[in-house]
């Protein structure tokens, strides 16, 4: 694996700061079940990291005295970690929106079989992985065999209701381009995805997000590999739309790794890039008490272009859709 930021220290990416602080998207740890090539976090079935019991105490805490309005769960495999469960139920339980990153094939892990029923019971936003509606694109970037099983998994969703019309229940999938390119126009590609799932698999869904791959971590080494990281910086620099700027997730957003530091997004997580936070060096989720941020200056790097190119970038789909 390649060092990247050393290669994304230097930047002349403007200078942004915090508005108010809506969110949490909280890192349960780095253990999957799966192992894809896009992933910027490295996760893996060998990963050991998972975030303890005080932790996530402590995320309840920050999220009752802060009023926050959402919790962004992922990983690795959220699901994972053995206190998910709880972290969903008392978060749900106080009127907190809860989002679960869910890969989909985790619905036939052991021990996972009943997992479907336990988030539409608690009214939890599935934004499942889905980087295509090919079977031989998804299982090139997946694993063999993940695009079956991410079907299966979207139909036993959809009969619990989830993607369907005033269910309430939501269901958002996520695409992300195969190698070094944008991804494409969303509203296109997501009517795309709405009419072969439907047609093929009698599947229905919410709203498509597109990501573009960051050039951190397994994508940003394999990158380097293959000679083509300047190129794609190039093509993320040349795409730069300061429009964007106004709703960059992490303007609202900070990021809190498995042991309860924070960051100003999951990606700068995954470079140790902390938030920065006046009297200390590496902020922590006990900082947040008592403390407001908005206004407050955000890291910033090279891979940040990744976040305003084209139509934009977040864990929320395209900025200017």
């Amino acid at each position: 694996m390649h060092a990247m930021f050393p290669l994304l220290r230097q930047t002349d990416f403007p200078p942004i700061r915090r508005k108010q602080l809506d969110t949490l998207q909280v890192n349960l740890g780095y253990l999957c079940n799966q192992t894809c090539q896009h992933c910027h976090v490295d996760a893996g079935p060998n990963r050991k990291e998972l975030m303890d019991a005080g932790t996530i105490d402590l995320v309840l805490q920050v999220l009752r005295e802060r009023k926050l309005s959402t919790i962004d769960l992922t990983g690795g495999a959220p699901e994972m970690n053995p206190h998910f469960r709880r972290l969903v139920q008392e978060a749900s339980g106080m009127g907190v929106r809860v989002i679960d990153r869910c890969n989909l094939t985790i619905l036939f892990e052991p021990g996972h079989e009943d997992l479907a029923k336990f988030l539409a019971a608690h009214r939890v936003e599935v934004t499942a992985s889905l980087p295509c509606y090919s079977q031989s694109n998804v299982d090139k970037q997946r694993g063999g065999g993940v695009f079956e099983k991410s079907m299966a998994a979207l139909q036993r969703l959809n009969k619990l209701g989830y993607g369907m019309p005033e269910s309430g229940l939501e269901l958002n999938l996520v695409y992300n381009p195969l190698g070094p390119s944008l991804p494409p126009d969303q509203k296109k590609l997501e009517a795309d995805y709405q009419r072969e799932l439907a047609a093929r698999f009698g599947i229905r869904f919410n709203r498509l997000f597109v990501l573009a791959n960051m050039p951190i971590q397994r994508f940003g080494s394999m990158l380097i590999s293959k000679g083509q990281f300047a190129q794609y910086m190039h093509l993320l620099k040349g795409s730069f739309t300061a429009a964007n700027l106004e709703t960059v997730m992490c303007r609202s957003l900070l990021s809190v790794d498995w042991q309860g530091y924070l960051y100003d997004c999951d990606f700068n997580q995954m470079l140790a890039l902390p938030a920065r936070m006046q009297g200390t060096a590496r902020p922590h989720l006990r900082d947040l008490l008592g403390r407001d941020v908005t206004g407050t200056p955000i890291a910033i790097a090279d891979h940040c272009y990744g976040c305003t190119a084209g139509q934009g970038s977040s864990c929320g789909g395209a900025l200017a859709a």
